[in-house]
């Protein structure tokens, strides 16, 4: 197992999309304190600017670049890709961060479910597939680490088109991890980082003050590296009201629904609320 020291050092390269706000800022402030080279992909504008800026306070501006950026595009991030390797040459670090959540039902408008799989799901999956290649090539050690979700496990019942979208990440990482450790020599991993509830722009709606049980997306950041740091690829975070042992009870609650032939999602249909309270209490 590569030691991540060897990939979080001076003069590597980190690209984060998403990366003006939330998760991406403070996996990118993270980065830059360690003195590798910060790429931010995030909408134009004034967050990514003033994310730039800051982000130069503190590796310098040499080492900060700033590209708006839709991940939605297969074609932007091939130029993303063009404009990291012209300034930098190469990356170590990409972080398919970039996602939405407007609320859709089944029946929803196309425009949000569109929108959705665009971002949350192809943007993650072209990402991964533009600079997979030349993180291969290059020979040296890195990781690809895409964002995804608990909803996309539990699949909890209020947003559909969000919710396919995270079970796709998941699948997809879980099959990219699968191909890189049969690839020979490769030295790049992937890991699936699977937040709790963080008091992000997507999260906090019309909250102005971060909610007691949510962390901030710098402690998610730190336990992703502590967790990158023991090898894990399921980067499962917990939160100030969620413990890992609930998290767990949940999955595996989900998968029972297919074992024990119950309804899909059971665990919110009325004729089974008793027994997954007795079975989210049940001490093993």
């Amino acid at each position: 197992m590569t030691d991540i020291q060897d990939i979080f050092k001076k003069s590597n390269v980190a690209v984060i999309t998403g990366g003006a706000s939330g998760i991406g800022f403070a996996a990118a402030k993270y980065f830059a304190s360690l003195g590798m080279s910060v790429v931010i992909a995030d909408l134009g504008g004034d967050r990514l600017a003033q994310a730039a800026t800051e982000l130069k306070s503190i590796a310098g501006e040499e080492h900060v670049l700033a590209v708006a950026t839709d991940v939605a595009s297969k074609e932007a991030l091939e130029a993303l890709e063009r404009a990291v390797l012209q300034r930098f040459g190469r990356v170590h670090v990409l972080m398919n961060n970039a996602g939405i959540g407007p609320e859709t039902s089944i029946f929803s408008g196309q425009a949000d479910w569109d929108a959705i799989l665009g971002v949350n799901l192809l943007g993650v999956i072209n990402g991964t597939r533009v600079f997979g290649p030349g993180m291969l090539a290059h020979g040296e050690a890195g990781l690809i680490i895409n964002t995804g979700s608990k909803q996309g496990i539990t699949t909890p019942p209020g947003n559909p088109a969000y919710n396919v979208s995270k079970a796709g990440v998941k699948v997809f990482t879980e099959a990219l991890q699968h191909e890189l450790r049969n690839t020979d020599g490769a030295k790049i991993s992937a890991h699936l980082l699977i937040p709790g509830f963080v008091f992000t722009s997507l999260t906090k709606g019309e909250r102005r003050e971060k909610p007691a049980g949510a962390w901030t997306p710098e402690q998610t950041v730190d336990f992703m590296v502590e967790s990158l740091k023991r090898g894990d690829f399921y980067i499962l975070c917990p939160d100030n009201d969620v413990a890992r042992p609930v998290d767990e009870r949940r999955m595996l609650w989900a998968a029972g629904d297919i074992i024990e032939n119950r309804p899909p999602l059971s665990r919110w249909h009325a004729d089974y609320a008793d027994q997954f309270k007795a079975f989210l209490e049940k001490k093993d």
